[in-house]
């Protein structure tokens, strides 16, 4: 092998490394918030408050603290979005990961409120926190570690291995927590098993610190250092320079999250709790819709390098739209292939048709030196709208007006005009953007050699 061949032989070897460590990373970063979201509506209620309250008011309690965690995430997305454009996005990816693996192990210590009273909720209260502020500055830094290794013709493919983590991690939270739950009795389950799925977590913790800590810098950001440009105020030069841009990404970005969460947090605690569905029948159908989402995510963000983010991104926007009323019809139905199939339509094709393309779609709105902090504004902070807001909000509603759902398909229709407004309006950038204008005189990493 010539030395040009040994080069690309070792680039394409770099190249793989990378696109593991975002998937895996993301995966298990997304497994440790998953598994809180979905015990918040599961168990937590009667667990960690106080046993006066009422089935609505203990549950409402319960997701409200997931919500905590949305709150927390646009602060972690500024704090570490200003150190990795200032530092470089390695260091921010390992100390996010160490967060939130922190923070998902004590959970699973956590002493209920019959032992400690209202220390309970306010201990889980403060660790969703921390696991808020890790997920708010992980999302930029894998994004990025994918988009700016990638050739100018498949940012989007590459940027979907972050967008692939959410599935996987949202998979192995709901396969564990099935899983469990089938095996143990009740009882059981709410004594102690409903710990295991964040006990866990400290195993998959040290199998991402170890990908992720033989990790390189990205090139575009080596650049940047090399240079000795970076940023010294990254949050300033973002809203200064691209404070339109910050707010299309925003609004592009409600009506997948807030979608997302009903398919996967309200329906929860709507198809067990007000339609009385077993557990396990609407935790197969995200368990099977995810499975699935995992390969459309790639497939639609390999179809946007070929004809834009925007084209994609509307049509999936369009077809959560459409799907919101009869997406609802088919869970009533408590028909176990008629729930599995309303997850993977919602899930699997609209969902991952905006979800796809995203990464490399928000990457190409901002200039290196600020893009980690613009990534993650945008990104975090359409997660207090759609993911915080949206379930709380949601069980409130349903309960108010007596069961009935159209007060969430009202609210993911609203999400969806905002996101199609947001992406019309908003310019195609798979072909120009920033990246365009920073790509004269040098090739990425993957076009070397």
């Amino acid at each position: 092998m010539d030395r040009s061949g040994r080069e690309d032989a070792v680039q394409t070897s770099d190249i793989k490394q990378v696109l593991g460590a975002s998937f895996i990373g993301t995966a298990i970063e997304w497994y440790d918030f998953f598994i809180y979201g979905t015990a918040a509506t599961l168990v937590f209620g009667q667990l960690f408050f106080s046993p006066e309250f009422s089935p609505l008011a203990a549950t409402l309690s319960s997701v409200a603290t997931f919500a905590v965690g949305f709150v927390a995430r646009p602060l972690g997305g500024l704090v570490f979005g200003h150190f990795g454009d200032k530092l470089g996005r390695k260091a921010m990816l390992v100390l996010t990961l160490n967060m939130m693996g922190i923070a998902t192990f004590l959970v699973g210590l956590m002493p209920t409120f019959d032992q400690i009273g209202i220390l309970a909720p306010l201990l889980l209260v403060l660790l969703r926190v921390v696991q808020g502020l890790g997920v708010g500055g992980e999302w930029g830094g894998a994004a990025l570690m994918a988009v700016e290794y990638a050739p100018e013709d498949k940012r989007g493919y590459y940027g979907s291995w972050t967008q692939m983590g959410v599935p996987a991690g949202l998979l192995l939270a709901t396969g564990v927590f099935f899983g469990v739950a089938a095996v143990l009795p009740e009882e059981q389950f709410l004594t102690w098993g409903w710990r295991i799925p964040f006990l866990l977590s400290v195993i998959l913790v040290g199998v991402g610190l170890f990908i992720r800590l033989r990790l390189l810098e990205t090139p575009s950001f080596s650049e940047v250092q090399e240079e000795h440009s970076e940023a010294q105020m990254p949050i300033m030069d973002v809203l200064r320079n691209y404070p339109k841009n910050v707010l299309l990404a925003i609004g592009a970005r409600v009506a997948s999250d807030g979608s997302f969460y009903v398919f996967t947090v309200f329906i929860l605690d709507y198809a067990t709790r007000t339609l009385g569905l077993p557990r396990a029948t609407i935790l197969l159908g995200i368990a099977v819709a995810c499975a699935i989402e995992i390969f459309t995510i790639p497939l639609f963000a390999m179809v946007s390098d070929r004809f834009g983010r925007r084209p994609i991104y509307l049509v999936g926007t369009v077809l959560l739209l459409i799907l919101a009323y009869p997406y609802f019809l088919m869970i009533q139905t408590g028909s176990t292939i008629l729930v599995v199939l309303a997850s993977v339509l919602g899930l699997s094709v609209a969902h991952a048709m905006s979800y796809g393309p995203m990464a490399a779609y928000f990457a190409e709105l901002f200039g290196t030196r600020v893009r980690y902090s613009g990534v993650s504004i945008g990104y975090q902070l359409a997660s207090i709208i759609g993911g915080g807001a949206g379930p709380l909000i949601s069980i409130y509603l349903v309960d108010a007006t007596g069961g009935s759902y159209w007060p969430v398909v009202a609210w993911m229709a609203i999400l969806c005009v905002i996101t199609l407004v947001s992406v019309y309006v908003a310019a195609e950038t798979f072909r120009g953007g920033e990246f365009a204008s920073e790509r004269s005189g040098r090739r990425t990493v993957a076009e070397q050699g």
